[in-house]
């Protein structure tokens, strides 16, 4: 097998790589569930609380996954402490949902950053190897024996490239998800806040 040719550096980029593609997984997954149709969600609600039936909109906001829906239960749940009671208490919600959507983007990027310095690295080992053998056996080194280190050289390199570049490829597609997600959020935020405090208990005021 070509990899095992690359040394010992190259498993702690394999590993790398495994770590990166299981936490990218695992991010789309809570991303897919996160984001809903927020207009849709907040007609509903405003459908509901229209008719003064609060228990029915907590309701359907439990229902619903993601921060909208919690941001917006919130922002219900506040409803009779005034429009900027409710506003602070939209605001301190999404700073709680945030770093949820954001958790494990810092060892994607990570991985990212360190995979190509792996290769760098298993890059240096294999020349030191190289000019070992060349110290040692001098003008009369076999190409095998120099062989190890170059392969070890080469292969490193390019493994430590070919993960940094998608690694950081899905780290900027995860920031634009929860960018979007983050946006929904804000609009749905302001939206319930306008609908809670013009219109109260179901009622205009």
């Amino acid at each position: 097998m070509l990899l095992t040719q690359g040394g010992p550096v190259i498993w702690l980029i394999l590993l790398a790589a495994a770590v990166a593609l299981a936490t990218f997984i695992e991010r789309v997954l809570y991303c897919h569930r996160s984001q809903i149709n927020s207009a849709a969600f907040l007609n509903g609600v405003r459908t509901v609380l229209k008719r003064d039936n609060v228990v029915e909109a907590v309701s359907i906001c439990d229902a619903t996954p993601g921060p909208v829906a919690r941001i917006v239960k919130t922002a219900i749940l506040n409803r009779d402490r005034g429009r900027e009671r409710v506003r602070e208490a939209v605001e301190e919600a999404g700073l709680t949902e945030v770093p949820l959507l954001e958790e494990r983007l810092n060892l994607l990027a990570t991985i990212a950053q360190i995979a190509p310095l792996l290769g760098l690295l298993g890059t240096i080992i294999g020349f030191i190897r190289i000019f070992m053998q060349l110290q040692t056996e001098g003008l009369y080194a076999h190409l095998n024996n120099l062989s190890v280190g170059i392969w070890q050289s080469l292969i490193c390199a390019a493994a430590g490239i070919a993960v940094a570049i998608p690694v950081h490829a899905g780290y900027n597609y995860l920031v634009s998800r929860i960018n979007k997600i983050v946006l929904d959020m804000e609009r749905a935020g302001g939206e319930i806040v306008n609908i809670l405090t013009e219109n109260g208990n179901g009622h205009p005021k």
